[in-house]
């Protein structure tokens, strides 16, 4: 004679909950929200990662969504279910170097000595140079071609952060801690001096036969920005 015992029904998985055989909602542990996080977060950065690649290289319009979701590894599908359009996925790739860009010049603070706080800014950004030229690269190609995806973020967060530091500047003029230079000048020529080695990166190779990736050169085209910056702004 057969069991006739009815076969308790399959647990249900939801993308946050589990529903047990006896119908009970059980929330996901901690542990489970936190490996589910980690997983977004790594699948969401190799297609940012894959994106500035292919973005950095081929500009927005010679990109397809389908190459960056081959060399992210994962499908066209899933990564629409991150980005809602190559659109959307090339400002979330500029807004997210345009971070990296800029973080080191939010330390600039009044209580810093000027000639430090420059000379520590000028190593910091000739290492994103040669750590993250793409990133370099691509910024440097949203610029030129107007900045119609990224004008946003121009004329809003990095003017006040410019402004910020601006002031900050001006403060130590106006201590006798730099020569009277014009603060936006100077903060364009640390960009203009440091960046070019990423943007122009072929064309230093091709003249001198190095890039900043020789340790050697490297220290060399520091110490050379330093000695030009730093003493264009020291007190007389």
């Amino acid at each position: 004679m057969k069991d006739q015992t009815p076969t308790p029904p399959r647990r249900r998985l939801t993308a946050s909950k589990t529903v047990n055989a006896q119908g009970a909602v059980r929330e996901p542990s901690a542990s489970a929200l936190n490996r589910r996080a980690r997983l977004i977060e790594s699948k969401r950065g190799a297609i940012l990662q894959a994106a500035l690649e292919l973005f950095s290289r081929f500009g927005l319009h010679g990109t397809s969504l389908d190459q960056v979701a081959t060399q992210a590894d994962v499908s066209k599908t899933n990564l629409l279910y991150y980005f809602g359009s190559k659109e959307e996925l090339y400002v979330n790739v500029l807004r997210q170097l345009l971070e990296v860009w800029l973080r080191p010049l939010q330390a600039f603070s009044v209580e810093q000595d000027p000639i430090e706080a420059i000379s520590d800014y000028l190593r910091v950004k000739l290492e994103l140079s040669r750590d993250h030229p793409a990133e370099s690269r691509l910024f440097c190609m949203e610029i030129m071609q107007g900045a119609p995806l990224l004008l946003g973020e121009l004329e809003q967060p990095l003017r006040d952060l410019v402004q910020n530091k601006v002031a900050v500047i001006q403060a130590w003029i106006d201590a006798g801690k730099l020569s009277p230079v014009e603060p936006h000048h100077l903060i364009f020529s640390l960009w203009a001096t440091t960046q070019h080695y990423a943007d122009f990166r072929v064309q230093i190779e091709a003249v001198t036969g190095r890039t900043l990736d020789d340790p050697t050169f490297f220290e060399q085209t520091l110490q050379s920005l330093q000695s030009l910056i730093l003493n264009g702004v020291r007190p007389r």
